[in-house]
């Protein structure tokens, strides 16, 4: 069943431009009526709207893509679509700030593109994503030209990050026109791969320096990738080829080591740092300790290390172990629990994902060496249940808290706020309708991936997405889903974030801390 899915996806995706009626539906992945998926004019009543600082009882009326008004009891004339959402409440759209779609990495390519990966977005009630670009031939322009064309198939919004990973007298250059020219915020260094994506400390360094210069936000794949490979060689010496020996190969303390690193230069230049994807209470320790002297890091967990454990890698058959291979790996029992806490208290600010999915085919290009197993799990559809699952059913975190790291932070993060990650009166209409009472279960066979395997494989909880309208479109809706490839839209986002208030005061207090040079006879 699952590959008949993934070919009708991919018939799906080749017959578009041919056929206004071609839709991603849930049942088989079939066409769908094209007209409910057109932007309308609706009226969602009665529900609860959450946002990220206080919630109300209110209607939300929504015109031509954009929340017109936030007030109780609106009145509407004939035509507009009326939504029933007493009893449930009414949230911003997720955004998720870390996804690899159409990626080609280790040989291969993520399976999910930018049609598939969004619509199972779409359907989990995440209704915009950023997204990594990496450079071709080290060139951030043919990067991100070759980005631009996977993107014509997206049928949401969706942003950009720019990978950095060599330096020469180009790449700064191109680097302004990203932040001038092409709505490109954020720039990522990878302190792993080695012989592929990894930097050096020097090119750090330099990164960091022409982050600050254009005000936009540095970020970190932080484990040390010398000693990573270090790990492997020592792994395989000992005859440890499968999947756990990609756990073995790359502990804590190397995240752990490369965070405190890439934090202590990031504060040698006095400029803001994004660790992304934070696995271990290792990273999340420096984190904490560098936010508590008043340095400004974002640290952001991902929904598998909030949730999963390292001894799914030990699992006798090769497919289900292989499937949990990414990253930083997922962690020993503890590291999760840790992570959980320092998101409830504001030490982890957003959750992503890390959506970088590979099918068993492809993760079995390392069945005989874990080296060559592709890195990557999904999350991009699961991630708002799960969160939702995990942290508030648990009272870990309030409703209130549920959206501001799941939508509202990685707005302002990302300087799109209140456009994004708000229901209020001149915001765009990505909203969810979530039913706290109602349940969620989790399986390869119903997801709306293309992958034929799920991390989260049976997993079922409490509070679900009912309905996702994404630019003021009802995508998603009794188990539904209507989108149109190529209906996305490219968002832009200026630099110069909230973390950059306060900088150039503290570099005047450093020269001033300075009293130098002296004046010698």
């Amino acid at each position: 069943m699952v590959h008949l899915r993934s070919l009708i996806l991919l018939l799906t995706i080749t017959l578009w431009p041919f056929s206004g009626l071609c839709q991603f539906c849930d049942s088989g992945l079939g066409y769908c009526n094209s007209e409910s998926a057109l932007p309308s004019k609706i009226l969602i009543k009665g529900g609860t709207v959450v946002n990220a600082d206080h919630q109300e009882v209110a209607d939300v009326y929504v015109e031509d893509g954009i929340i017109v008004a936030v007030r109780p009891n609106i009145k509407v004339a004939d035509g507009v679509r009326v939504l029933d959402a007493k009893g449930k409440f009414v949230m911003p759209g997720g955004i998720d700030p870390h996804t690899h779609l159409a990626m080609e990495f280790m040989g291969t390519e993520t399976i999910d593109n930018f049609f598939s990966g969004q619509a199972a977005a779409l359907a989990g009630g995440t209704t915009m994503h950023i997204d990594f670009v990496i450079p071709v031939n080290g060139s951030l322009s043919k990067g991100f030209e070759a980005y631009v064309e996977k993107s014509k198939l997206s049928c949401m919004d969706y942003g950009f990050h720019m990978a950095i990973t060599k330096w020469d007298d180009i790449v700064p250059k191109e680097m302004e026109i990203m932040v001038n020219e092409k709505g490109i915020n954020s720039f990522k260094f990878f302190l792993a791969y080695k012989g592929s994506l990894m930097i050096s400390d020097e090119l750090l360094l330099e990164g960091l320096k022409k982050c600050k210069s254009l005000g936009a936000l540095a970020m970190v794949h932080a484990e040390n990738g010398d000693a990573v490979f270090e790990g492997q060689r020592r792994m395989i010496e000992l005859g440890i080829t499968g999947p756990e020996g990609h756990a073995l190969s790359r502990p804590p303390v190397l995240e752990g080591e490369a965070t405190a690193r890439a934090i202590r230069l990031a504060a040698f230049v006095n400029t803001p740092l994004y660790v992304v994807h934070v696995m271990s209470s290792d990273a999340m320790e420096e984190i904490a300790r560098a936010q508590k002297s008043g340095q400004k890091v974002i640290g952001e967990p991902v929904v598998s290390g909030l949730i999963l454990d390292d001894s799914v890698l030990w699992d006798p058959d090769f497919v289900t172990a292989a499937k949990f291979v990414m990253s930083p790996p997922i962690r020993a029992l503890g590291h999760g629990k840790a992570l959980q806490a320092a998101l409830s208290t504001g030490v982890l600010k957003l959750v992503g994902t890390d959506h970088c999915t590979f099918n068993s085919t492809q993760k079995s290009l390392g069945i005989d060496d874990f080296r060559k197993i592709p890195n990557g799990v999904n999350g991009l559809e699961e991630r708002m249940h799960l969160v939702w699952d995990t942290m508030v059913e648990s009272g870990q975190i309030s409703a209130t808290d549920y959206v501001r790291v799941t939508s509202t932070e990685c707005a302002k993060l990302f300087n799109i706020y209140p456009r994004k990650g708000a229901i209020l009166a001149g915001s765009d209409a990505d909203i969810i309708i979530f039913n706290p009472n109602s349940t969620f279960q989790i399986s390869a066979h119903s997801h709306h991936s293309r992958s034929d395997t799920n991390v989260y494989e049976g997993r079922s909880g409490k509070g679900k997405v009912e309905v996702t309208i994404a630019g003021g479109r009802i995508v998603w809706e009794n188990e539904e889903l209507k989108v149109v490839p190529g209906s996305g839209r490219y968002i832009s986002m200026p630099p110069f974030n909230y973390l950059y208030h306060g900088i150039n005061k503290a570099d005047a207090n450093y020269l001033t801390s300075l009293k130098a040079p002296v004046n010698r006879i």
